[in-house]
């Protein structure tokens, strides 16, 4: 068996997104664990390529067409690929010799069956080395195309939020996506303490930090993979962002309170109010389809609690036995993602205004049915991982006119660069007595 190189596994994994359409944070995990074998410094190479050729992309081929006759739209998938990625070894990986990166570049070309067009990648990569110092972006007074370039925004996206937030806070958004950022973690106080789980994190090697206003709530770095922790595998924390921690928190959870999470896979937030509910009342940690489910139930058995189960539901279904029942419904709904840019870097550009639309409708139609189980002075909490006020501020503003028996009682849009964490949305719906 030929000997595949870090590089080629890189290429591989780009094409599966950007020519296939898988995930990027899916396609990168089972590359990763399939390659589970490779040292821990060539497959962080690997996961640095690719996340970093994701996240910078509209800048590399804004690079890549200053320098090329031939523009990256009508390139063919695989040289379009070999380009972006070394183009961002050229430019953001000061470690990698740029002779390297240029012939490393060509023997993959040869290598994936295109010889021909050897010539075309060595002149276009060699002529990027030498003048990268003298790279001409946008003028700064064009605030759209040099946002866009600068921070690899699409363009629709820059002037959406540039119609909407002050030019800074939008530069700051697009910066903070292109942060390299320790992991946020919650811990599982039904197993252990925060204090036991730091203490048990550190004894791994891991480098730990508090975010001082959740006590249970760390940033871990300094890991190679999570499926190498103990402590992950035997259900000590979760994965979990710091911003979306507050739906728990917001809920106010009172002992013996039934929960309902209508979209809950994979079940931090439904696992987090079990938590809360220290052994009373009962979750229901709903979801759509088998996969999701499996999900849910996986991290119920890891948690060891006892006070929720996952369920097969679909959320726009009416479920006529739930009407009325519920103390909390969590609607944590399919959104548009661009406020985890920095964790899924590709969403941006599978994402249009189109798209948007239709999400906003379905979030619509999903509250017209799960508001039905809140009983008479329950809460809904109604949270999002985007920045977009079709889907958010705007759909609070709907659902309180469309049914006044619920009263908004707080509402917060959290920005990255600005507030810790993703860019995410809350707002919570008290239901008179």
């Amino acid at each position: 068996m030929a000997h595949i190189t870090g590089r080629e596994i890189a290429l591989e994994t780009l094409l599966l997104i950007t020519r296939d359409g898988e995930y990027g944070h899916i396609a990168l995990s089972h590359v990763l664990s399939k390659y589970q074998y490779l040292e821990k410094r060539e497959r962080a190479f690997i996961t640095r390529v690719v996340e970093g050729t994701l996240e910078r992309m509209i800048e590399i081929d804004y690079i890549i067409d200053c320098f090329s006759k031939v523009k990256t739209g009508k390139m063919k998938p695989v040289i379009r690929c070999i380009l972006r990625s070394s183009v961002y070894q050229l430019i953001y990986m000061n470690s990698v010799p740029d002779s390297a990166v240029c012939n490393e570049a060509v023997k993959l070309a040869v290598k994936k069956g295109f010889g021909t067009l050897k010539g075309f990648v060595n002149g276009v990569l060699r002529n990027i080395s030498r003048n990268k110092e003298r790279i001409s972006y946008p003028e700064k007074t064009d605030k759209l195309s040099y946002i866009s370039v600068k921070y690899s925004l699409p363009k629709w996206l820059v002037s959406q939020w540039l119609s909407r937030y002050d030019e800074d806070t939008v530069i700051g958004m697009g910066e903070e996506f292109l942060k390299e950022k320790p992991l946020s973690i919650r811990c599982n106080t039904h197993k252990i303490t925060p204090e036991s789980l730091r203490k048990l994190l550190e004894e791994e090697g891991i480098c730990v930090e508090d975010y001082s206003v959740l006590p249970y709530a760390f940033y871990i770095s300094g890991y190679d993979h999570l499926s190498g922790l103990k402590s992950f595998l035997n259900g000590s924390f979760y994965v979990q962002d710091v911003s979306s921690m507050y739906v728990a928190e917001w809920a106010e959870v009172k002992r013996g309170d039934y929960v309902i999470d209508v979209c809950a896979a994979p079940g931090g937030k439904a696992l987090h109010l079990a938590e809360l509910l220290k052994g009373t009342g009962h979750v229901e940690a709903r979801d759509l389809t088998e996969y999701k489910i499996s999900m849910i139930e996986e991290n119920i058995e890891k948690s060891g609690l006892t006070n929720i189960e996952a369920v097969w539901k679909d959320a726009l279904v009416l479920d006529e036995e739930a009407c009325g029942k519920a103390d909390i419904v969590v609607a944590d709904l399919p959104c548009s993602g661009l406020g985890v840019l920095g964790k899924k870097p590709d969403l941006k550009y599978r994402m249009n205004e189109e798209q948007i639309k239709e999400l906003a409708g379905l979030q619509r139609r999903i509250l017209t049915v799960v508001n039905q189980y809140v009983k008479p002075g329950g809460r809904l909490i109604y949270s999002t991982c985007t920045v977009n006020r079709e889907e958010n501020e705007e759909n609070g503003v709907w659902f309180a006119r469309q049914f006044p028996q619920f009263h908004m009682i707080r509402e917060k849009q959290m920005l990255p660069g600005i507030d810790p964490g993703d860019g995410f949305y809350i707002a919570v719906f008290q239901k008179e007595v």
